[in-house]
């Protein structure tokens, strides 16, 4: 299918990945009708005045129907989440994103929708294949036996298998990509649900402008993880939208970095060498992960075109500029 010409719905149109794919969406031509997400409309990291932008909570049963109502196509990338402090601390919050994708998909299944996407994690993954640094690529099949991360991980696993059941009992033609540590602009960079490289990024630059010319890092910084840029996440997205892949596939890099080394970057990004002091009781997450890309590459020849190097500047500039404007 193409998506050019069909009714799009972005869920979680009011977040950071959501806010990015309906300007995607737009430039490629796709009549996205409706972006919808719980946030007032002055909370969203960003909104086109192009398209329907409405507030709901995807919660509740009847919000979903509304939300999908004349839609061909539902991308579902909301859900209550951020980087590891949030997920590690707020478990039930996590798992409460179900609701969100179960009336999701029994209101896409009511009103007829053609493909629906589901936005997972790489947080699914079983935890016994990363606890090593030097971490052997997660492969799709590497999912089971099940122990995902504890709450965001469970969900995203959980709404996986009601997606496919979606698909196999009542041919609603769903998608699942898990996304790998997507970052860019336009995106959280303080306040507690930020991630790695924009949580590095805010604390280099307060570091510079302070003169204290300190960090703290999380863990020990050997902890290694690859990171997808926006645009490769979007481009990887619609493709495997647009596909006739009915499997969870990998949506992420595989250039692997330790924690240490995303810090090195983004010093020489910003021209500082700054003190490390190393904070072992706050959250790390996993030691080791990674993306196998050998199932999106033979079946859509998909590869990141972005270097973390060159990423990562992009997203340090586009903190720095909002840090000084504030």
């Amino acid at each position: 299918m193409q998506l050019r010409d069909r009714k799009v719905v972005v869920c979680g149109g009011g977040g950071f990945i959501g806010g990015h794919l309906v300007r995607y969406l737009l430039s490629k031509g796709v009549r996205v009708i409706r972006a919808v997400d719980l946030k007032p409309l002055a909370e969203w990291y960003q909104h086109a005045e192009q398209v329907e932008n409405v507030v709901l909570d995807l919660q509740l049963r009847e919000a979903c129907a509304q939300a999908v109502r004349g839609a061909e196509v539902v991308f579902n990338l909301a859900a209550d989440m951020g980087g590891m402090g949030f997920i590690e601390n707020n478990k039930a919050l996590c798992m409460l994103s179900v609701l969100i994708n179960t009336h999701l998909l029994m209101a896409a299944r009511e009103a007829g929708v053609e493909r629906f996407f589901f936005s997972s994690s790489a947080c699914v993954y079983n935890a016994e294949k990363q606890k090593n640094p030097e971490v052997v690529p997660l492969r799709e099949a590497d999912a089971y036996p099940a122990m995902p991360e504890d709450g965001y991980g469970w969900e995203k696993l959980f709404s996986e298998r009601m997606c496919r059941h979606f698909m196999e009992d009542f041919g609603l033609e769903t998608r699942v990509a898990r996304y790998h540590n997507v970052y860019g602009p336009l995106g959280t960079y303080a306040g507690g649900r930020e991630k790695a490289p924009a949580a590095i990024c805010r604390k280099v630059i307060e570091a510079k402008r302070s003169g204290k010319h300190e960090i703290e890092i999380w863990g020990d910084g050997h902890q290694t993880r690859s990171f997808t840029y926006i645009d490769d996440c979007l481009r990887g997205t619609e493709m495997i939208t647009e596909s006739d892949i009915r499997e969870p596939i990998n949506l992420g890099s595989s250039e692997l970095v330790t924690i240490n080394g995303l810090v090195d970057i983004v010093e020489e990004i910003a021209g500082v060498k700054l003190k490390r002091s190393y904070n072992l009781s706050a959250p790390k997450g996993v030691n080791g992960r990674n993306s196998d890309n050998m199932k999106i590459r033979e079946y859509l020849n998909w590869e990141p075109s972005v270097r973390l190097r060159d990423g990562m500047r992009k997203t340090y500039e586009w903190i720095e500029s909002e840090i000084g404007r504030g």
